[in-house]
């Protein structure tokens, strides 16, 4: 049965079922998940790529730029300007690291924290939906797989 489905998501078999692929699946979890919290951020005026930053910067700060979108897995370019808008809204600070002039440094701002606290509470009980009827190994189970899949195309990358 695991071979039948490998094959059946597999976009190079004859007998490919999209609704076996797992990439559409994850796209469709991921599009349903970003059409709500578009929805739920635009009422404390932040987006997705905001969003993103914030929890980023969030967990660990300050980081480069360069930092923040490897965690993202967004490219240099797009982050800094992400990063810029941020910095006009009053949400971070970008200094020279300590350690090298080259490197800017990005940090929450008060303001930043604040806007952070928010997002957490209206995204508390979409994550909860989510999740809801999951069972804690299931929910363990399901990062470790996202985790492994995550991993097997990071090492596609270069």
């Amino acid at each position: 049965m695991v071979e039948q489905t490998r094959r059946t998501g597999d976009p190079g078999s004859e007998s490919f079922d999209l609704e076996r692929y797992p990439f559409y699946q994850v796209n469709r979890v991921l599009s349903r998940y970003n059409l709500i919290i578009e929805r739920e951020l635009r009422k404390i005026d932040v987006d997705i790529p905001t969003w993103r930053v914030l929890m980023i910067l969030g967990e660990r700060a300050p980081r480069s730029i360069g930092q923040i979108s490897r965690a993202g897995v967004v490219n240099l370019s797009t982050m800094m300007r992400i990063v810029e808008r941020m910095t006009n809204a009053g949400l971070v600070s970008r200094n020279p690291s300590a350690t090298d002039a080259r490197v800017i440094d990005v940090a929450l701002t008060q303001a930043g924290r604040e806007r952070l606290a928010q997002a957490r509470v209206l995204m508390a009980p979409v994550y909860r939906q989510a999740l809801a009827g999951f069972a804690e190994r299931d929910s363990e189970r399901l990062l470790t797989l996202l985790g492994r899949l995550n991993a097997n195309l990071e090492a596609m990358k270069d």
